[in-house]
């Protein structure tokens, strides 16, 4: 799949382009970069809707400081400035809670890594106000995930009781619960996976084995290594078209960070996720102005990763939020194009069997007792064709409503 979608950020939008200039400058002004012309032609409302959007104001706020421009209308300061002071109390917020859930797993005994939040804040920002948060997420391991449930319960949060499940396939169907704290209105995803099947990932005790001790509080927190964060932050940026900018600012953030290269090309490799490296490396170097260094060339070698970074311009291109119903037709079909093209070739025939597999909306249309469940195999065929000729009886029945 390529639907025409080129890499060329003379395409862009103007507010767009600005964004990315200040994204693509080191901490302190840039004066290599004439800002000028893109001040003043810039729709200000469009701007803070897009640095809204991608998450990335805290970064932008910083910019618009430092350059202090007479071009800059006054209340989108303002404006940054308020977003920015609620972003850095979230992130206090969000700090407290990671180190009282980080003390009470250690206090039972439950291993546990956390994968973004504060901790990543601090270690590719320096500072937790420079990123957004809006929940925490937490690894463990799969045999504790009910220890930890509970705790979270014992703790006042809500699980979110959005899974449902047939003859186990939630394992791997799905990576993470969701829990709420309704006082607190903290959200927390509890992962036993790093991304949901079809993927190959390291097992806990690997991850384990190559964690890091956070430096943003005295008690241990403990989070990924440098190589497997670069890796799951390449996974999870990837499977939502990174459709957010703030996740290409932070692999830009980690790769000036002194990263292991051939241990992370070999670790992308076993994994099967070179060309999702690939594809994140060159959106980096175009949109945020990241030098391609020599070591990062087995990542770039392939033209997968050439392909799927055009097609992630669909994404850069458009305001688009897959987490927010109803996705438009048009972004819902290229999305799943796209899903279906970021996997390897064994992935994709493991993406197919698993259609085979029973399906929950299947126990809804033929409920059948615990002991008979296995029978849901053999009728899957029916049961999904079943499905599909009623849906089209009931679309073609609200047609023609719709007409009379």
């Amino acid at each position: 799949m390529n639907n025409d979608v080129t890499l060329h950020i003379e395409d862009l939008s103007d507010e767009l382009r600005l964004m990315l200039a200040f994204l693509s400058s080191d901490d302190e002004a840039d004066q290599s970069f004439d800002y000028q012309e893109l001040l003043h032609k810039a729709d200000w409302d469009r701007f803070i809707e897009l640095a809204r959007h991608h998450r990335v104001f805290p970064t932008v706020t910083r910019k618009l400081q430092e350059l202090k421009s007479a071009e800059i209308p006054v209340f989108v300061t303002q404006m940054f400035n308020r977003d920015y002071y609620r972003n850095t109390l979230q992130m206090l917020a969000l700090s407290g809670e990671m180190e009282q859930l980080a003390k009470e797993f250690t206090e039972r005994g439950l291993r546990s890594l956390f994968l973004k939040g504060p901790v990543i804040a601090a270690d590719l920002y320096g500072d937790v106000s420079l990123r957004t948060s809006c929940d925490l997420d937490v690894l463990i391991p799969l045999k504790e995930l009910n220890q930890a449930e509970a705790l979270l319960v014992s703790l006042g949060y809500e699980k979110d009781e959005y899974i449902v499940s047939v003859l186990n396939d939630w394992k791997w169907r799905h990576h993470h619960t969701t829990f709420v704290h309704p006082t607190k209105a903290i959200k927390v995803e509890l992962h036993w996976r790093l991304n949901p099947a079809p993927s190959k990932e390291p097992s806990f005790n690997d991850l384990w084995s190559r964690k890091r001790k956070s430096a943003l509080i005295s008690r241990p927190i403990y989070y990924l290594g440098r190589e497997d964060l670069f890796m799951f932050l390449v996974t999870h940026g990837a499977r939502h078209g990174w459709s957010r900018l703030r996740w290409l600012l932070d692999i830009k953030q980690l790769v000036n960070q002194k990263l292991d290269w051939p241990k992370l090309n070999r670790l992308l490799r076993k994994h099967h996720y070179s060309h999702i490296g690939g594809q994140a490396l060159l959106l980096v170097s175009r949109l945020l102005s990241l030098p391609l260094r020599d070591e990062m060339k087995p990542l770039l070698a392939g033209r997968k990763a050439h392909w799927l970074a055009e097609d992630a311009m669909f994404y850069v291109q458009r305001l688009i939020n897959l987490h927010t119903p109803p996705i438009p037709e048009e972004v819902r079909r290229f999305h799943k194009r796209y899903l279906f093209a970021l996997l390897t070739i064994p992935q994709k025939i493991q993406f197919i069997s698993s259609f085979l597999f029973p399906y929950p909306e299947d126990a809804e249309m033929l409920p059948l007792p615990k002991r008979l469940h296995f029978l849901y195999f053999p009728l899957r065929p029916i049961l999904w064709t079943w499905r599909k000729l009623s849906s089209r009886t009931s679309a073609r029945e609200e047609g023609t409503k719709v007409e009379k």
